[in-house]
């Protein structure tokens, strides 16, 4: 089956035949070889900058370069390896944001994504002889439209695309922990929020915002649901962990496919928020108050309680993407017990596409 019932993703002059949007996962989870495998597909492939220097020489000593370096690296690897439509996500709450946003205008990525937080200044490191896509990513109908005022009112453009993540995401969560599980703050009633909220900036500018739905989207049922609610496009991240292209380790994949439904929980972050990830061992006994060796080596986080924590989440990330499980651990979708096996890129798309027609009828 090809995409013939599924409508391109118009953003700006950016067609995106496959209306996927592959979520950016750090640390190190989704770097140039998953991003350029979903591009290649028709989607949108998306490289995460978080930590993304963790293979550099000098990623301890030189935190900031090692990162720009890691970053202009992975993109420009990606664009040997796909001639498709890529991105970056680069969270507001990252202490060296603008340098990774000026790294990545430079190096000409297509769409910079942008949450943990509201990018309310990102469009100062843009002009019009730049192609970039900015495209925040919120958690409410009302971050989208405080997002979309300042930007109006400021720099007198609007954002190219909103990405709404529900609580239903893997990683941090915009939201408090009751209202994870909460209906009133569901992706089913948070994306018609969000058109709404945009429309009176669509209206103003003569343009389209698309809305693209993100958050514990799973298969391509799920896809149907939401552009049929409103939503151009969707965000899926979690079901790309378990392909042959993505970036993790092995070890990090299985722990995918060997999760049960009961292992999905919800932690708290040292960053202050709430996350979603795959129990074991060392959330065991974190949660038990028992105190990891620490130290931060790197500031990395503006919202980090680094003084107080018993952890550093940075290094919990890279130890799991690296498959050192025993030091750290998986964040994952609501859904991520549902991975049986791991499979390539083409073949996700393929039976993703195969659960879309399937809901049409």
């Amino acid at each position: 089956m090809g995409f013939d019932s599924l409508k391109n993703l118009q953003i700006g002059d950016l067609t995106i035949k496959l209306p996927i949007i592959q979520g950016g996962m750090g640390i190190g989870i989704s770097l140039s070889g998953l991003a350029s495998a979903v591009a290649n597909e028709g989607g949108v492939g998306v490289i995460a900058t978080p930590g993304i220097g963790m293979n550099e020489p000098d990623f301890y000593t030189n935190y900031l370069e090692a990162n720009i370096r890691a970053l202009q690296k992975e993109i420009r690897r990606a664009r040997e390896l796909s001639k498709g439509i890529l991105g970056v996500n680069i969270m507001v709450a990252l202490t060296n944001f603008a340098d990774l946003v000026k790294t990545a205008i430079d190096e000409g990525i297509d769409i910079i994504f942008s949450g943990a937080g509201l990018p309310l200044n990102l469009p100062e490191f843009v002009n019009s002889t730049i192609k970039t896509k900015l495209v925040p990513i919120v958690s409410s109908g009302r971050a989208a439209a405080i997002i979309a005022k300042r930007w109006s009112e400021k720099f007198n453009r609007i954002p190219d695309a909103v990405v709404v993540e529900g609580p239903m995401a893997g990683g941090h969560l915009g939201f408090k922990e009751q209202a994870i599980y909460d209906p009133e703050y569901s992706l089913e009633k948070l994306v018609p929020e969000v058109i709404q909220a945009v429309n009176p900036f669509e209206e103003k500018y003569k343009k389209t915002i698309p809305v693209i739905a993100a958050g514990g989207i799973y298969t391509g049922k799920d896809m149907y649901k939401f552009l049929q609610l409103g939503a151009s496009g969707v965000q899926m991240a979690t079901r790309f962990v378990t392909t042959h292209e993505c970036d993790a380790s092995e070890k990090f994949k299985q722990t995918y496919v060997n999760a049960r439904k009961e292992d999905i929980v919800i932690i708290k972050s040292p960053v202050g928020l709430p996350g979603r990830a795959i129990k074991n061992q060392f959330i065991d006994e974190v949660s038990k108050g028992k105190k990891k060796p620490f130290k931060c080596p790197y500031h990395c986080l503006k919202t980090c309680d680094f003084k107080n924590t018993p952890y550093c989440i940075s290094l919990a990330l890279m130890n799991a993407q690296k498959g050192q499980l025993t030091h750290g651990f998986a964040f994952a979708g609501e859904n991520a017990y549902k991975a049986d096996k791991i499979v390539s890129v083409k073949e996700l798309i393929e039976t993703l596409l195969q659960e879309y027609k399937d809901a049409t009828y």
